[in-house]
Parts: C-alpha cells; sequence; structure tokens
C-alpha cells in the first residue's frame, strides 16, 4: 500500500457512549476508498434482540489523516438512523480513533486492522505451497496460477 492513510480493507472497532445508556459494541468495517471518497459496509452484533446481526452503509471522506463518514443503518428496518464518525488515523495506517454522534448521543470509537506488505504475503503463500507438497498434493492452489 503506498499511502498508510488509505482506508481500504477490513477494519474490527468497538463504540463506546459516553454518559448515556447505550451499550458499547463491536464492528466490523469493510471499507473502500477512492481518491478520498469513502464506500463500505458496517456489520454488528444486534444488541436489541430485533435480529443476530445489523449491517449499516458507509459513506464518508478522508483527508490526509482525517476520516469522516456516515453510518447509515437499512432504512427500511425497524432501527433505521444514522450515525457522523470523525476519526484520525494513525501514522502507520493501523488504528483510527475518533468520535461518534447522533441525535443528541455521541461517545468515542477506535477500530484497527492489519496491513502486509507484499512481501509478508509471497511469504505466507510460500510457506502453504511447501506445505501442500509436503502433505502429498504436488498442484499449486488454484489462487497461484
Amino acid at each position: 500500500m503506498d499511502n498508510p492513510n488509505d482506508v481500504t480493507g477490513v477494519w474490527y472497532g468497538r463504540y463506546f457512549a459516553t454518559g448515556w445508556d447505550v451499550p458499547e459494541n463491536s464492528f466490523i468495517a469493510h471499507l473502500e476508498e477512492f481518491g478520498g471518497a469513502i464506500e463500505g459496509v458496517i456489520t454488528e452484533p444486534d444488541d436489541t434482540g430485533l435480529s443476530d446481526i445489523r449491517r449499516a452503509f458507509v459513506s464518508g471522506t478522508r483527508a490526509s489523516d482525517a476520516l469522516d463518514f456516515v453510518k447509515q443503518y437499512d432504512p427500511s428496518g425497524p432501527l433505521a438512523h444514522s450515525v457522523a464518525y470523525s476519526g484520525r488515523i494513525n501514522e502507520d495506517g493501523t488504528e483510527v480513533t475518533g468520535e461518534w454522534r447522533f441525535s443528541g448521543y455521541h461517545g468515542s470509537f477506535v477500530m484497527n486492522r492489519e496491513i502486509f506488505s507484499a512481501e509478508e504475503l509471497d511469504e505466507a503463500a510460500a510457506v502453504d505451497e511447501e506445505l501442500l507438497i509436503e502433505l502429498g498434493d504436488p498442484a499449486p492452489p488454484a489462487w497461484r496460477l
């Protein structure tokens, strides 16, 4: 990745409320960045008991290390609302911390991701290929063809 601030990837996070009876919750964000424009999907456990998980669409922007996005829960669902997030990306692009707000509620959030270099991915693929050969499967994995 050329720019560590590019937020494309999978992020694991938590959000916390400040002074309200809003339970903290975890989430997984799948984000894609296109020239500073952010799109994606967030999936999180549903703490309301209406379903097992909630999904929300993400749209926003990134400028330098500043990330701003809106998480819009399914507008046709029973919990339809949007939440504004604003945060900062750390120097190596592995963590975002910031605040969220909606309808008088607010709190903090943190999300993290692992970034693998091309060399690390090539090394892992080579180890996988060697293991397959040792196990008696001389054909390379389809993803290496």
